[in-house]
């Protein structure tokens, strides 16, 4: 009992912090936080060694595993389902697509591929890989490919620094997980190594709301009821909002277009969705 007190009078001092802190506020005091050291890189708004962010990531993420997709649906409104078969819309797979789903994790992206090309192309096996560097998403989502009775290769390994020989596949996606990366240049770099020539790289990633008012409303639902959130279905409120945080801190959709080009991919493209909640980005390598 004294322990369920304790974790409440904790969440309400947290809920109390919040109002001390606006959305823009928040923003604004943490604009200023760009280094130009190389060994250091940010963690949500904090920064932290380039060695250090990448077992910070998976800190998070070994504790919202479990939670993973429930919290996807509660924090989008089940929006985000919308948004992954946007993106394989845009994939447009067939029999002879080879898939790298890279940050894959829980599998959302390559059990909506299999099913496309099972449905429209009669393919009893597609060819696909999962790829993530957290052991415990992995395993949710092997749980989760055996109830449906999909077949997938599943492969523990880090974005920027691939398993896999050059051009050994014709497609890669890698859905709300580059963010998280240490090194973005690294993972477009080495992205672009693994595909085949003519081979698509999408991505999709939150970005920058474009109107200034839904803007603001976006702010504040991001750090005000988000790690709430977090905090009441998963007793996480750190990770939510380090979530929240690392998006704020990812590039521009003209600058991200531009860190592909310079990776080597052509005919790169951005879809803005829902207002420019998140994007679609894609490239080609020619």
């Amino acid at each position: 009992m004294a322990m369920g007190m304790a974790n409440n009078l904790r969440f309400v001092s947290r809920l109390k912090a919040l109002r001390c802190f606006e959305p823009l506020t928040i923003l604004k005091r943490n604009a200023g936080t760009q280094t130009t050291n190389p060994e250091i890189t940010h963690f949500g708004f904090k920064n932290v060694t380039v060695k250090e962010k990448p077992k910070k990531v998976n800190e998070v993420f070994d504790r919202v595993a479990g939670n993973y997709d429930l919290m996807n649906d509660v924090m989008s409104a089940g929006i985000h389902r919308l948004w992954k078969d946007r993106l394989i819309t845009v994939l447009n797979p067939c029999d002879k697509t080879k898939l790298l789903d890279c940050a894959g994790g829980t599998g959302d992206i390559s059990f909506r591929f299999i099913k496309r090309v099972k449905l429209q192309h009669d393919c009893p096996e597609p060819n696909v890989t999962v790829c993530d560097i957290n052991p415990n998403m992995l395993e949710v989502g092997r749980r989760r490919a055996e109830t449906q009775n999909l077949h997938l290769k599943w492969v523990c390994c880090s974005a920027d620094d691939l398993c896999f020989p050059d051009a050994s596949f014709n497609a890669y996606t890698i859905a709300f997980g580059i963010r998280n990366c240490t090194h973005i240049d690294k993972v477009l770099k080495e992205a672009h190594r693994v595909l085949e020539p003519g081979g698509r790289f999408l991505c999709l990633e939150f970005s920058e709301v474009e109107n200034p008012y839904l803007r603001n409303l976006y702010n504040t639902y991001s750090f005000q009821v988000i790690p709430v959130m977090g905090e009441v279905i998963s007793g996480d409120w750190k990770s939510y909002q380090y979530l929240a945080e690392s998006i704020r801190k990812f590039p521009s959709r003209s600058q991200f277009s531009q860190m592909m080009r310079d990776a080597g991919f052509q005919s790169v493209s951005c879809e803005s969705l829902l207002f420019g909640v998140c994007s679609i980005h894609s490239g080609f390598k020619l």
